[in-house]
């Protein structure tokens, strides 16, 4: 068997291990790019560089823009000044800008140094946009067509101007959809190509516009317009001014990169900690501790709340002391309930389908969902405690659950829209937040109820 052959069969890690670097190169060779990148970001820096000095030049700049921006700031700083300003000024000015974002402001300052002026000109334009606003995320100077262009003046615009760009490298995505504007740039509406290239000869770009277009100003969030392209099933969305005069446009694989960080943000902040803002593999174990310890304090210290609820019904502990075998099971439905209705919300809300002023709306929902679901465990362990202990056991328990559920899901539906009200992202009022807060108050009311039911006993005991 061939050298090449086993090269593709071995592993890139192993390879580099071994320093067959010739066995390297043919297991490169043979992946697609995205799954060179892929493997890339799981190498250690100085292997990363080994590894995409042996690409040749137009396959390395197509491995480099798969990269995230965090991997991307790594590879350059550990490739210094072999071809890095040339890879630099091969990206498209957007990704030049995420990229500029994740360095030292030195390094950054020198890379915009280096660009040719056109490039220059349009990567500072974008940087002088706020951070995580449209204006950062777009691709700028669009194509524009006249609403008075015919379809053959249309189709040899965009041949000029793709030719254009291709050489000055402005911008290397593709055309899909093409703009219309009046003499001042203000938007008119959009055409998508396929409708350009198979209109008859002589139409109108007039005659090709959609009645209804969407577009987002230069300050508008990333996400919001992210989320547009999305719901609205957009090939790219216009971004313009405060006057209507387009100034570029979010492709649809950006705003797919703004919503996978925007989940991976809200994952992190519904399991207690910080978002990392680079690869798992990269971070330092100091840096992840860091991360989740924050959170950790917050919630220790919250739960001197439930040790508080103990001490309080300490007597009622006493005098019924089978009691104290199923805390964590209180505790620990509640805070799987409102979880669970958190959950629901926090997405809801990142897709707009629920909105803070809707509160009473999902406080009447979630007091029925959490009725039911109450209801259901009920039923199931009344006849299992009863059976084990006492019908009266049996009957604080599973009053306790449906009260319990009922609360948990009104709690854990209301945090998130609050949250959104003042402004702080509802993922933090998610898993962590509601549990804890679940805990304490699910414990009030199972020894409430406990009083009730067996308030007898009780009394017996502490006579």
């Amino acid at each position: 068997m061939s050298e090449a052959v086993d090269a593709r069969e071995d592993d890139l890690q192993q390879l580099l291990d071994a320093q067959n670097l010739d066995g390297a190169s043919h297991w490169l060779s043979s992946r697609k790019s995205v799954q060179v990148a892929e493997e890339l970001s799981r190498l250690s820096t100085t292997e990363m560089a080994v590894t995409f000095r042996l690409l040749n030049k137009r396959r390395a700049l197509k491995v480099f823009e798969l990269l995230d921006p965090a991997h991307q700031a790594e590879l350059l700083d550990a490739l210094r000044g072999d071809h890095v300003g040339e890879i630099f000024a091969g990206l498209a000015p957007d990704d030049q800008v995420a990229l500029l974002d994740e360095m030292p402001a030195k390094v950054a300052s020198r890379l915009l140094e280096g660009l040719p002026p056109d490039q220059r000109k349009v990567t500072s334009g974008l940087l002088g946009y706020p951070a995580e606003s449209a204006g950062r995320l777009m691709v700028p100077m669009p194509t524009v067509l006249s609403p008075e262009s015919t379809r053959e003046e249309a189709l040899d615009k965009l041949q000029q101007r793709w030719r254009t760009t291709q050489a000055r490298n402005l911008s290397r995505s593709g055309i899909a959809v093409v703009a219309v504007t009046d003499d001042s740039r203000r938007l008119l509406g959009m055409i998508n190509l396929s409708e350009l290239v198979s209109a008859p000869t002589g139409t109108l770009m007039r005659d090709l516009l959609h009645q209804e277009h969407h577009s987002v100003s230069v300050y508008e969030d990333q996400e919001i317009a992210a989320r547009l392209i999305q719901e609205a099933d957009l090939l790219a969305l216009p971004v313009v001014d405060d006057e209507g005069r387009i100034l570029g446009l979010i492709t649809v694989d950006d705003a797919m990169e703004v919503l996978e960080a925007e989940v991976t943000e809200d994952a992190y902040r519904a399991g207690g900690a910080e978002p990392l803002n680079e690869p798992y593999l990269t971070a330092t174990v100091f840096k992840l501790a860091q991360k989740r310890g924050v959170w950790l304090i917050v919630l220790i210290l919250a739960a001197f709340l439930t040790i508080n609820v103990m001490e309080v019904f300490e007597s009622t502990l006493e005098a019924v002391v089978v009691l104290s075998v199923f805390v964590p099971m209180i505790i620990g439905t509640g805070g799987n309930a409102g979880s669970q209705a958190a959950s629901s919300v926090v997405r809801a809300l990142a897709v707009n389908e629920v909105r803070p002023k809707d509160v009473w709306h999902v406080v009447w929902r979630e007091v029925r969902v959490g009725f039911m679901l109450g209801c259901f465990l009920a039923v199931v362990i009344f006849p299992i405690i009863s059976f084990i202990y006492s019908p009266r056991v049996g009957l604080t328990i599973g009053l306790t659950i449906i009260a319990i559920c009922s609360w948990a899901c009104i709690v854990g539906g209301v945090l998130p829209l609050v949250a959104k009200k003042l402004g702080v992202d509802p993922a933090v009022f998610s898993t962590p937040v509601v549990s804890t807060l679940v805990d304490a108050t699910g414990l009030i009311i199972y020894f409430s109820v406990a009083g009730i039911v067996m308030a007898d006993q009780i009394a017996a005991a502490g006579g």
